[in-house]
């Protein structure tokens, strides 16, 4: 498996700059799994930081066109693709990321190139199934649901299945360490095109609503997963010879249900307050707890690019019985994903009040939210990537009770908080959930794996 900064650049540069940038390419491409997994994870968070900043500035023109209460409703729908999208790939954006290394690492060729379609297959079959039952749903009980609502949940079902592909395809590419097609897709393009299908949609006169948000959101959804599938198919054809492909379905999907439930409950967990409050409160209400949230998106970043780094590291030096090294990651891992994230929190914290008024005067009420937030998010990075760890070494069932015990918690909060405290609520159920979240995933870390996974500790075998 080739190097991927190598083959990046290789396929941007041209040809004279190529050989003079060669040396210093190679010497930075060098190195064990450690060194890489430490690259990936600053290439990872340099994306994800990019992305931060056009997802936010997207965000305040959409807020800023639409208006609080539109902007709203297209919140709640748009968490509402990223929910399910989560569970309707059944698991495989994640199981690929483990079974693909295995795979080829065992030589078990023709297993990588069936899983690479019959992913995408089950995927895109199974999600289009939900989506129809949405549509269904949605048209028998129109009049027990909000009109302002009804049109952008139709949508959201036209928009389910290629979103779900992109969930799969992000998972290849990076089981095969291909960094920026695994983020750059979701992450850069799909942010930008929305913002540009909406300005389009401006000019050529359409009511900036949350339904021509939608529209657009469709548009760059449908486009970005298909590049994708090109690119990807090409990558795969320069790693892959062409050869029989063999699919294990049952195996597949054994695996994978599992750890469905540990990203799906994940993902549930970040957006199960915003749905809820979309339920209980009004959308403009909504509007500002999402620019809060939006707000602590950076710090959220360092979690997630070190989690992307290491999650195929965890498995290889997991199957490889390399205990030591397998510590020695999980230290570091914990530490990237800590130091960095306290740094940006308070960053944000003493900025956030200027931050928030750029969506808008009204928005500037979400400011104390921030402070109960960024307690949940902290929680999480003091762990480091547990749950992908648990996950890499066949814990899938033990995380993704965690999560299903947590996600419940996060629910019976939200409904009990909402109501008296409003968004408020919603903050702090979110952030006592994510506290009992990464209090139990240590434990299960400690007593399984016999690793001691928080910040404060040393990250090494018991």
């Amino acid at each position: 498996m080739r190097n991927s900064l190598a083959a990046a650049a290789g396929r941007i540069l041209p040809a004279e700059i190529r050989q003079r940038l060669k040396p210093l390419v190679d010497r930075f491409g060098a190195g064990d799994d450690h060194s890489a997994a430490k690259r990936i994870a600053l290439v990872s968070f340099a994306v994800r930081v990019a992305s931060a900043g056009i997802a936010y500035l997207s965000q305040i023109f959409l807020a800023r066109w639409m208006g609080s209460y539109e902007y709203g409703i297209f919140v709640v729908v748009w968490t509402w693709i990223i929910a399910l999208g989560a569970i309707v790939h059944l698991g495989f954006a994640t199981s690929v990321i483990r079974l693909i290394p295995e795979y080829m690492a065992t030589s078990r060729l023709a297993q990588v190139r069936g899983l690479l379609v019959g992913s995408r297959v089950i995927a895109l079959v199974f999600s289009t199934f939900i989506a129809g039952l949405g549509i269904l749903g949605a048209y028998l009980f129109r009049d027990a649901i909000s009109s302002d609502y009804l049109l952008p949940i139709y949508l959201t079902a036209v928009c389910l299945p290629l979103f779900t592909i992109s969930e799969v395809q992000d998972g290849i590419s990076r089981a095969f360490d291909w960094t920026d097609l695994a983020l750059a897709p979701t992450y850069l393009w799909r942010p930008v095109l929305i913002l540009v299908f909406m300005f389009i949609a401006g000019l050529m006169g359409a009511s900036l609503d949350a339904t021509t948000a939608c529209v657009a959101a469709i548009g760059a959804t449908y486009f970005t997963a298909i590049a994708q599938l090109f690119m990807l198919r090409s990558r795969t054809r320069e790693t892959l010879k062409p050869g029989p492909r063999e699919y294990a379905n049952r195996e597949w999907l054994k695996i994978s249900v599992p750890i469905l439930f540990v990203e799906g409950f994940f993902l549930l967990l970040t957006g199960s307050d915003i749905i809820i409050l979309g339920q209980l409160v009004s959308p403009d209400k909504v509007a500002v707890y999402f620019a809060a949230a939006k707000t602590l998106a950076l710090v959220h970043f360092v979690y997630y690019s070190v989690r992307v780094a290491t999650a195929q590291r965890f498995s290889k030096l997991y199957h490889a019985g390399d205990s030591g090294a397998l510590a020695s990651l999980v230290r570091d891992a914990v530490r990237w994903s800590f130091w960095p994230s306290l740094g940006l929190a308070l960053l944000l914290l003493a900025c956030g009040k200027p931050l928030l008024s750029l969506f808008g005067a009204d928005f500037t009420s979400g400011y104390p939210l921030l402070f109960l937030l960024v307690i949940g998010i902290l929680a999480r990075a003091s762990l480091g990537p547990v749950e992908t760890l648990l996950t890499m070494a066949h814990l899938q069932n033990y995380a993704a009770g965690v999560y299903g015990g947590v996600f419940a918690l996060n629910i019976i909060l939200c409904y009990v908080l909402i109501p008296p405290f409003g968004a408020l609520g919603a903050a702090a159920g979110t952030a006592t959930s994510m506290l009992v979240e990464s209090v139990a995933l240590y434990v299960v870390a400690r007593w399984r794996l016999r690793l001691h996974v928080f910040i404060f500790g040393h990250p090494k075998i018991a």
